[in-house]
């Protein structure tokens, strides 16, 4: 069952009787075992956030799947901002998220997911993503924020103090879009 997310030999256990039992199946496979923590049921939460060279960072969105973690961010309906966060959670992988783009050194937009624990603060980073995505283009059409336009000027090496917010005319890059909207996105 190594090297695979499902298939052969893989399968969720909720006992130690039940992982002895999966685990001689996956073995009759194959000589190697791969056993993950599940996560079946945790929130699905990213964050998109932007630091220039000199290292101003700030978080432009955050967007919670509807569907728990499993379901492909594609085939989720997404709501941004989140809606079923504390104030503790938000500002938590707030932090956390600014924390990566910088421990990383990322100049640009990066992409955030989490899986979080929905009856405690336990989360995990499920991905990083260092560039413009799908979820990019929901949270620059949710917010108002150009993060295509701000990331190209953050290659150039402009910092964010100095770089006009395109769509609002009249604040610059490094103002983090207020959470007074909501948007819904529904696959097809």
């Amino acid at each position: 069952a190594a090297f695979s997310l499902g298939g052969l030999g893989s399968g969720f256990a909720n006992s130690a009787k039940e992982l002895r039992t999966l685990a001689q199946q996956a073995l009759a496979h194959s000589s190697q075992l791969i056993i993950d923590k599940s996560l079946q049921g945790w929130k699905e939460v990213e964050y998109e956030v932007v630091r220039d060279a000199y290292d101003n960072c700030i978080t432009v969105c955050n967007m919670e799947n509807v569907d728990p973690l499993g379901i492909h961010t594609g085939e989720s309906i997404v709501v941004a901002p989140s809606h079923t966060l504390s104030n503790k959670e938000y500002n938590m992988l707030r932090t956390t998220a600014i924390n990566v783009i910088r421990h990383f050194g990322v100049v640009g937009e990066c992409n955030i997911q989490y899986a979080l624990n929905p009856v405690s603060e336990e989360h995990y980073i499920i991905e990083v993503n260092a560039r413009l995505s799908r979820s990019s283009a929901l949270a620059s059409k949710a917010t108002g924020y150009p993060l295509a336009y701000v990331a190209a000027k953050l290659a150039l090496g402009i910092p964010l103090p100095d770089i006009r917010n395109s769509v609002t005319g009249g604040t610059t890059a490094c103002f983090e879009p207020s959470l007074d909207y909501c948007v819904v996105k529904i696959p097809r």
